[in-house]
């Protein structure tokens, strides 16, 4: 039975569920970053994934991937599965711009995060979810075309 990791609850507001993943909005306002974690019980690593699931998960990240793009505009996306303080599965889709307060370097120990008001990330996550089912019903529309 899935169940959320404990640090990424804490750290991050919900956004929506996709196919297989949760998707999450991590609370720090100076980056635009979200969090999938599939849905399965115990996974650890992307290989151990069903082949359905490995190509489900990418598909949910290239989804997370353009949502970030047409809301934010960063110069790069960040994606990356580390694991090394939370061993659930989950991959980071993080909008980087020239100039953030880690650029070039990686965000993760840069000492930079501030909270989202609670008004305000629960209104990006909101916006965020629409913009996930957006593109979902985009994909979909184009595939029966």
């Amino acid at each position: 039975m899935f169940s959320l990791h404990e640090r990424l609850q804490a750290d991050s507001l919900p956004v929506s569920d996709l196919g297989l993943c949760r998707v999450l909005l991590m609370n720090n306002r100076v980056w635009p970053w979200l969090i999938l974690v599939p849905r399965r019980a115990g996974a650890v690593e992307i290989h151990r994934l069903s082949a359905a699931d490995q190509a489900a998960l990418m598909a949910e990240i290239a989804a997370a991937s353009r949502v970030v793009e047409r809301l934010f505009a960063p110069d790069k996306l960040n994606v990356g599965a580390l694991g090394n303080m939370v061993p659930q599965l989950h991959v980071h889709v993080i909008g980087r711009t020239r100039g953030d307060p880690a650029w070039p370097g990686p965000v993760w120990g840069s000492g930079h995060a501030e909270a989202y008001a609670a008004e305000e990330g629960a209104a990006l996550a909101a916006r965020i979810a629409q913009a996930l089912a957006e593109d979902a019903d985009s994909l979909r529309r184009s595939e029966t075309a």
